[in-house]
């Protein structure tokens, strides 16, 4: 693994905090055998040298109707930075779409990979026809659909 500049506390800590951000300073101070200041120290550093980026509630999808995830690839008309829009437009215009809720520019035929979760095919198919086939850089996009749910961790492996 490369050197990350972290000690065997840093990642403890680290370790911790991906398992439970609410965890209180002396909770989380306990579980790294630290007193309470020094380790507060350490995750401030930790949050200001951009290790620990934010801290979020991950909600059940199930439970608040967004039941269908797909996996869409697409593919964009290069030719079309020449005409008048730039790659990137596709990469700020996706900011802008709550359907998608990650996208990796890719290597290989596709350009993006996108995750989009909605509450059900025709919300997605809604999705599709309406922005991402209307967007002006987009030529082909391919669809696969989540059938089970086998794993979903936000833990890094450090």
């Amino acid at each position: 693994m490369a050197d990350t500049g972290l000690d065997r506390i840093d990642k403890q800590i680290l370790h911790e905090l991906q398992r439970n951000g609410r965890l209180s300073n002396q909770e989380l101070a306990d579980r790294v055998a630290l007193s309470p200041s020094p380790c507060l120290r350490r995750v401030r550093r930790l949050e200001e040298q951009g290790y620990i980026q934010k801290y979020v509630a991950v909600l059940d999808a199930q439970k608040i109707g967004l039941g269908l995830i797909a996996y869409v690839s697409i593919r964009l008309d290069k030719s079309h930075r020449l005409k008048s829009m730039p790659l990137s437009d596709f990469a700020r215009d996706v900011q802008l779409w709550p359907e998608v809720v990650e996208c990796f520019a890719m290597s290989g035929d596709m350009d993006y990979l996108l995750k989009v979760q909605v509450k059900d095919l025709a919300a997605f198919s809604r999705f599709a026809m309406d922005k991402l086939m209307q967007h002006p850089s987009v030529i082909d996009m391919t669809s696969s659909f989540a059938m089970q749910h086998i794993k979903d961790s936000t833990e890094l492996n450090i």
